[in-house]
This record gives C-alpha cells, sequence and structure tokens, in this order.
C-alpha cells in the first residue's frame, strides 16, 4: 500500500514538473533582441498577426464588441481612433486584448506600432 502511495505520489510530482516546463512563446523563452520592425507591411506582417491573435473572435460572422478585424479596411479605423495599438499594449482606459489572454510579445507589438508610424499603409 505504502509503495502504490509513494508511486503515484512521484507520478503525480513528474506530471506537475513536465507541466510547468511547457512554454509556447519563442519569443518570451528565447529573447533574441533582435525585432525587426523596418518596412512592416499590412499583409505580409500586420495581418498574419491579427489573423492569430484577433480574428477568433473579430472576424465577419463573430464580430465580437461589434468589430471586424478581418481586413485592411475594417482594420484602418482602429488605427486611426488608436484602439487598435492602445488595447494590444493594455493602456489604461481600454479593454486589453487579447481578452483574457497574455499581452501579445514586445516584438509583435513594436512591429505593428512601426506599421502604424510608417503610415499604415496597406501593402
Amino acid at each position: 500500500m505504502k509503495l502504490t502511495a509513494i508511486l503515484w505520489s512521484l507520478l503525480f510530482m513528474a506530471t506537475m514538473m513536465i507541466a510547468s516546463c511547457y512554454y509556447d512563446v519563442e519569443e518570451e523563452l528565447y529573447p533574441s533582441g533582435n525585432c525587426d520592425t523596418a518596412n512592416m507591411s499590412f499583409s505580409q506582417d500586420v495581418m498574419p498577426i491579427i489573423n492569430q491573435n484577433c480574428n477568433i473572435c473579430h472576424a465577419t460572422g463573430v464580430e465580437q464588441g461589434n468589430v471586424i478585424l478581418d481586413n485592411y479596411d475594417a482594420v484602418l479605423p482602429h488605427v486611426t481612433n488608436g484602439k487598435l495599438l492602445s488595447t494590444i499594449r493594455h493602456e489604461n482606459g481600454v479593454e486589453p486584448m487579447p481578452q483574457g489572454q497574455p499581452q501579445l510579445s514586445a516584438c509583435t507589438i513594436d512591429k505593428i506600432a512601426a506599421w502604424i508610424a510608417d503610415g499604415a499603409l496597406n501593402n
């Protein structure tokens, strides 16, 4: 009986140790300091970020909070009014996005900010 309890305890501790080691944000796990924000493109850089992090809730047909972000024309008003950047930066006075998730990596936010600073072109 004691051996079984010990084995279960060891199995539980091993499982918890393995689970606590899981980490899937490469930029945070292996920070390189090399965040290239030059020549950001909406189609090549910004839209993939939005698709991966936003459009589960903010695509046509879902529209949580009456916000759609699934194309350039839909994203631009949120850029113009400052909401896109302020929500992903988790600034005061706005709902932090992605909702219920950690803040996007600094590099990811910097890429979107660079695209906006460069004129938020549809390229």
